[in-house]
C-alpha cells in the first residue's frame, strides 16, 4: 500500500466524517442515491432531501413505480433536476435486472460518470475504482503537483491501496471537502501535509490550475401569472431543457398585458436568468387556458408540486 493511501486511511478513522446517513451500509441503492444527490451539492444541503427521499422510496423498486411527478416534487430544491429525472429513469432498469455489481456496469446507468459509479461499486462491494471528483482532483493536484488534468486519472489509480477501499474513497472525498479546501485549507490537519508538492513548493493557491472565470451571459423571460381566486394556471416544462418535467408559470408571449410584479433573480451553471412576472387577476377561467400540461392548481398545492425555486419563491409571494 502507497503512504499516501496508508496515511489517508489511517487519518479517515480517526478524524473522517462518520455518522452520514448513507454511511455504514452495503445496499447500492442507498449509496447510488446518496452519490447522485451528492453531485454539486453540499452534504449539509443533501442530509434532509436523503432522508424524504429513503422515507419515501426505500428501494428502486419503490422509486420505479412512482410517478414523475412525484419524485421531481421531492427533488424540488435540490437543484440539477436532469438527477432526479436520470435516477428514476434508472431506478425502472435496476428494478428488473438488479443493481449493476461493477463500476463499468454501473457508469452505464442513466446520469452516472466514472467517478461516481467507482465511489458507488467502492462502498457497495470494495471494488478497487479510482473517483475524481472536484474535491479529488484538489488533493491530487496539490500533493503531487499535477498541473495537467489527463494525468490525474493515471495517478488516482495507481495510488489505489489492496484493501481499505471503502475507507480509502471516503478519505479521499472527505479530506477535500473539509481539509484541503478550494480557499484557506487547514493545511496544519492534513495528513500528507510533509509530502504535499504544492505547500513545499508555495503553490497552494496555483493548484488545481484554476479554470478562466467566464462573465455569465444573462437571459430574460416573462412569465404570466394568470390568476382565478385562489387558483394559478401552471404548465409543465417540456422533458429537455431547464427545469425539465417541473411545474412553472407559462412564458408570456411579446405584448402580453398585466400588473408587473417584482422580477426574480435564478443562477445556472451557465448564465443567469432574470425573471419578470406579470400577473393578470382574471374573472373567469378561459376554457382554452387549461390544455395537455396546463392546469388550474391552487396556490397551497402548488408549494407541494415539482417545481423550481422561483416558482416556489412567486407562489409565496401571491399567497401574501
Amino acid at each position: 500500500m502507497s503512504k499516501f493511501a496508508s496515511a489517508l486511511i489511517a487519518w479517515q478513522r480517526r478524524h473522517g466524517r462518520k455518522g452520514l446517513p448513507w454511511q455504514g451500509t452495503r445496499d447500492p441503492y442507498r449509496i447510488w442515491l446518496s452519490e447522485v444527490m451528492l453531485q454539486q451539492t453540499q452534504v449539509a444541503t443533501v442530509i434532509p432531501y436523503y432522508k424524504r427521499f429513503i422515507v419515501a422510496y426505500p428501494n428502486a423498486a419503490a422509486l420505479a413505480a412512482a410517478p414523475e411527478d412525484d419524485v421531481l416534487a421531492l427533488w424540488a430544491g435540490l437543484g440539477y433536476y436532469a438527477r432526479g429525472r436520470n435516477l428514476h429513469a434508472a431506478s425502472r432498469l435496476v428494478a428488473k435486472t438488479g443493481f449493476p455489481r461493477t463500476a463499468e456496469a454501473i457508469a452505464e446507468l442513466p446520469g452516472i460518470g466514472r467517478s461516481t459509479a467507482a465511489a458507488i461499486a467502492a462502498f457497495a462491494y470494495g471494488e478497487r475504482a479510482a473517483i475524481l471528483d472536484g474535491n479529488v482532483k484538489r488533493v491530487l493536484s496539490r500533493c503531487f503537483a499535477v498541473e495537467e488534468e489527463r494525468r490525474l486519472w493515471p495517478l488516482a489509480e495507481s495510488l489505489l491501496p489492496r484493501k481499505g477501499m471503502e475507507t480509502y474513497t471516503q478519505a479521499l472525498m472527505d479530506l477535500g471537502a473539509t481539509v484541503c479546501t478550494r480557499t484557506k485549507p487547514r493545511c496544519q490537519r492534513c495528513p500528507v501535509r510533509n509530502a504535499c508538492a504544492a505547500r513545499k513548493e508555495g503553490r497552494i493557491s496555483e493548484l488545481p490550475a484554476p479554470r478562466a472565470r467566464k462573465t455569465l451571459p444573462r437571459k430574460e423571460v416573462t412569465w404570466l401569472v394568470l390568476r382565478h381566486g385562489t387558483e394559478v394556471l401552471m404548465e409543465k416544462r417540456p422533458a429537455v431543457g431547464i427545469w425539465g418535467g417541473l411545474w412553472c408559470f407559462p412564458e408570456a408571449e411579446s405584448g402580453a398585458k398585466g400588473t408587473p410584479l417584482e422580477p426574480l433573480e435564478h443562477g445556472f451553471t451557465h448564465f443567469r436568468l432574470r425573471i419578470h412576472p406579470l400577473l393578470r387577476d382574471l374573472h373567469s377561467k378561459p376554457v382554452q387556458a387549461e390544455s395537455p400540461g396546463r392546469l388550474w392548481i391552487n396556490l397551497a398545492e402548488v408549494l407541494g408540486a415539482a417545481i423550481p425555486a422561483p416558482v416556489k419563491k412567486l407562489a409565496m409571494r401571491l399567497m401574501g
